[in-house]
């Protein structure tokens, strides 16, 4: 079904430039927005539906069983600079 609907020459603009930064056009995007406003299409929901369905194996799982380490992640960074670039410089 088509609709038209008058807007402000610079709110078009806006939403323009909006669905072009999504990758859609002008009337997915409005249709996105219209599914929000009438909570046919929360992006929380769809994540958590999606998260549901995910198998806890194979990609993601891992980070879900253990947490992030960012003393090895920085220890591991530093090594591999050491090796490539030297022992470094001063700080």
């Amino acid at each position: 079904m088509a609709i038209s609907v008058r807007m402000d020459p610079l709110l078009e603009k806006e939403l323009e430039l909006a669905a072009q930064r999504q990758g859609m056009t002008k009337s997915q995007f409005v249709i996105n927005a219209v599914e929000r406003a009438l909570g046919r299409r929360n992006p929380y929901e769809l994540m958590l539906a999606l998260k549901a369905e995910e198998p806890r194996t194979g990609y993601g799982a891992k980070s879900i069983e253990q947490p992030y380490d960012s003393v090895k992640s920085k220890a591991a960074v530093r090594a591999k600079l050491k090796a490539k670039h030297g022992a470094g410089g001063a700080r």
